[in-house]
Parts: C-alpha cells; sequence; structure tokens
C-alpha cells in the first residue's frame, strides 16, 4: 500500500517534525505530495538539490522574509545558502514561528526537517539535535533497516560513540533490532526533544526485502509500548508513487475479553471453568498478555467478584458492566469506553476459547498493520471464527450497537480481511455441557 494511512494518521493539517537517519527528506517529500498543498521548512540543514523537489523555494533570512501567500502545490521555506558545503541553512525560532502562522492563516499542513544524519541509516543526537520547535504535533522518527546485522562504526552509524552509549552496543558489534529499539526509546535517543503529549511514530524504512520486514514486525513490538504507531516502508529516492511503499502500519491493540456472562446454557459460570489446570478466563487473558495486546479489559458481569478474584495477579484492567444482562453490546459498549485515545484497534476475545493461541492474535494484529482493514477474523474450515479485530474506523457502531448479537451485526457492514487458520479447534467453545465435554476430551 502506499503511504496514505499515514495521512489518516495525521490528519489533515498536521505540524508534523521528521528527524532521525535513513530516509527524512524521502519521507518529508512524500507526504508533502499526498496533501497536495503544504509548506515545508527546516530546522536543520538541508542539501541544496533537495530544494527543487519542491515547487518553489524561497529563502528566508529574517521573519520579515515569509510571504503572506503561497501558491498551489509544496512551498519550501529554508534559511540562506551554503554555497561552499551544498546546505541551506535551518530557520531560526523566529522565522519559524512566522512560517507557523503561515500555516495556520491559510489552514495547510506544515512538515519540518528536524535532523541531519549526513546519509547514514542511523545517528544518535549531539548535545543540540534534534531542534523540534515546540509548538509541533506529531513528530515521525526515521531509521533506515539497512543497518541491521551490519557493524556499529562510523560506516553506518553517525555519531557511533554515542549510538553506543545509547544502545548498549559496543563499537564493531552487529546492529541488531533489540539495540534499535534501546536507541529509539531512549529519552536522549529517539525521544529526545520531543514535546509532551504529541503524536509520535517510529518510520522503519528501507524494509527491501522479507527477512528484514519480520525483524521489522519484532522491532514494532518492542517500539509500541512507547510510540503511537510502527510504519515499515520501503522509500527509494524522494519522488514517484511507484517507488514507495507502506508495507505495514503497527498501532496499539487492545484485547477486550467479555466475561459478562451468567452462561444459562452451560448451568455455571464457563469463564471459571477449569481446563488444564486454570479458569477458562484466566487462560485466556494470558493468551492476550502474551500476544502483546496493550492494554488488556476484562468486562465481567454476572459472578463479577469470582472472575476478578481468577484474574489475581495478571497486569489487567478489571472493568464491571452493569447491565450485562442487556446483552453482549452493553459489555462491548463497556470495554470500548475504556480504552485509551492512542488505541488504534480492539480484538474482541471470549473466555471460553481454550484452543486460542498467541500466534493466532498475532497473525491477525499483523494482518491489520499490513492491510488497514476496518475488520479482521480468523476462518477455519470455511467458517469466521473468534476473535474478530475491529479498527478504529469501527468503534462508533460498536459503540450504537444493541442486544445480544454484539459485532455480528456490523461485520456484514464491511469487507473482513481473513487470517486463514491450520487448527479448526479454534471453532471450539464452552455453550453446553456436551461443548465442555468435547473440549475436555481433546484437551
Amino acid at each position: 500500500m502506499d503511504l496514505s494511512p499515514l495521512i489518516s494518521f495525521l490528519g489533515p493539517r498536521p505540524r508534523l517534525a521528521i528527524v532521525g537517519a535513513g530516509g527524512k527528506s524521502s519521507l518529508l517529500f512524500r507526504l508533502a505530495r499526498l496533501y497536495g498543498r503544504a509548506l515545508l521548512t527546516n530546522s536543520a540543514h538541508l542539501f541544496i538539490e533537495q530544494t527543487h523537489l519542491a515547487d518553489r523555494c524561497l529563502t528566508v533570512t529574517a521573519p520579515a522574509d515569509v510571504p503572506e501567500q503561497v501558491g498551489a502545490g509544496l512551498t519550501l521555506l529554508t534559511g540562506p545558502i551554503e554555497d561552499a558545503r551544498g546546505r541551506a541553512l535551518g530557520l531560526d525560532e523566529a522565522c519559524l514561528e512566522r512560517v507557523l502562522a503561515l500555516a495556520e492563516r491559510l489552514d495547510l499542513p506544515l512538515l519540518i526537517e528536524a535532523d541531519g544524519s549526513r546519509c547514514l541509516p542511523l545517528k544518535a543526537p549531539a548535545a543540540h539535535e534534534p531542534p523540534i520547535p515546540p509548538w509541533v504535533d506529531a513528530v515521525a522518527v526515521v531509521v533506515g533497516l539497512s543497518a541491521l546485522g551490519r557493524p556499529l562504526d562510523g560506516a553506518t552509524v553517525y555519531r557511533p560513540e554515542d549510538f553506543a552509549a545509547l544502545s548498549g552496543l559496543a563499537l564493531g558489534e552487529l546492529v541488531t533490532p533489540e539495540a534499535l529499539a534501546r536507541l529509539l526509546t531512549h529519552p536522549q535517543g529517539g525521544l529526545k526533544n520531543i514535546p509532551t503529549g504529541v503524536r509520535c511514530f517510529a518510520f522503519l524504512n528501507q524494509a527491501d526485502h522479507p527477512a528484514v520486514r519480520e525483524q521489522a514486525a519484532e522491532l514494532a513490538r518492542l517500539l509500541l509500548p512507547v510510540f503511537d504507531a510502527v510504519a515499515v516502508a520501503s522509500l527509494h529516492g524522494t519522488i514517484g508513487p511507484e517507488e514507495a511503499q507502506l508495507h505495514a502500519l503497527y498501532a496499539p491493540t487492545a484485547g477486550v475479553l467479555l466475561a459478562a456472562g451468567e452462561s444459562r446454557r452451560l448451568g455455571r459460570p464457563k469463564q471459571l471453568v477449569e481446563w488444564q489446570g486454570q479458569p477458562l478466563v484466566r487462560r485466556a487473558a494470558q493468551t492476550a498478555l502474551q500476544a502483546g495486546l496493550d492494554p488488556v479489559v476484562v468486562v465481567t458481569g454476572a459472578f463479577a467478584a469470582e472472575v476478578q478474584a481468577a484474574l489475581e495477579g495478571l497486569p489487567v484492567q478489571v472493568v464491571f458492566n452493569p447491565n450485562w444482562a442487556a446483552g453482549q453490546s452493553a459489555s462491548l459498549r463497556t470495554g470500548l469506553e475504556t480504552l485509551p485515545e492512542r488505541t488504534q484497534a480492539a480484538l474482541f476475545l471470549l473466555a471460553d476459547q481454550p484452543y486460542l493461541t498467541p500466534e493466532l492474535i498475532q497473525a491477525l494484529t499483523h494482518r491489520h498493520a499490513e492491510t488497514q482493514a476496518a475488520i479482521v477474523a480468523p476462518r477455519a474450515g470455511g467458517r469466521r471464527a473468534n476473535p474478530v479485530l475491529f479498527g478504529r474506523c469501527a468503534f462508533p457502531e460498536l459503540l450504537a450497537l444493541q442486544g445480544d448479537a454484539g459485532g455480528r451485526q456490523i461485520i456484514d457492514r464491511y469487507p473482513v480481511e481473513y487470517v486463514d487458520w491450520p487448527d479448526d479447534r479454534i471453532l471450539l467453545d464452552v455453550d453446553t455441557p456436551d461443548d465442555l465435554r468435547e473440549i475436555r476430551g481433546g484437551g
């Protein structure tokens, strides 16, 4: 897919700073082209040849040089040109404030290159870097994945000694996803100078081969507790949409474990049925946690005290649904209303699926990252199964549901992206005594 999901993430009029190494300028101009009309500027040096990628480039030496109006397409506002070094200087604070005022007046997106890396795939910031304006509302931290598996030295990393100190690697050691995660999540590394409260995403560029994309998926898992999204992409050059590919966009995905029912057909609380030495609800919660869902919210209703006791010691959030008798839709709403604003998708789990695995959950979240589908579901033996993942675009309809049908009421309104799963035991759940006997016989 192209980079347009990033536009949905950023919104129509972002004030975006791009920092790091390994494709900042490519990302700057490609995103700007997707917006169509935009202001671009730099608070760090920009190579002169890159200035020609805008439709017009205006030199700003003082705030008064910022124009009152700009034309269609991309307008780049840079500092004075250093002809000897082939660079356009970055704007100072006063000039940047005037550019911001222009963007506000014209209601245009504003994209800022706010770092330098000497064309290397990785860097560690110096004491004065990165120069991120305090008023931005989003930051992209770029890294080049071509550095993975290469030695930590000056041919791979700008300021390798500082990178070593922040990542825990020694000079000469091979760069690993774990070392990159330590660098990117360090307050003096990838998070340096990012204003509090802004949306922040990691942009993992140069994911040109399947093996690298597998490493990027693992890196995304390590970054998501800190970043609001992780993009995995391949950008070649700075223009040409056919040369830009977004392989996946990972975002915080919550698990909502529905455990509020009274199990009338079974005759006892199925959430508390023992299977392989533990209650089914505890097993489901542990599976969600092992798969990396965050947060994991358990919605209780009938037998709330007993269910909560069965979850003791697990890092889950238990929320009581006082209207549990009104049907599953009330529990869906209770779970959704509990999720933090940064949540971009939710996986709804049932408490009585003993054959659910972390691998299946990860396959669902990975497919969502690759496709950005509104609904992703497993399929076994030609039949749709649970759990089902809903993207944030479907949340309003989920919140409007009534009755006991739950998410099934809206699944038919969207194209469903299916993950075919080889183990049809995921179709088994515990509704009746016969179901329980079948599961115990196979467990």
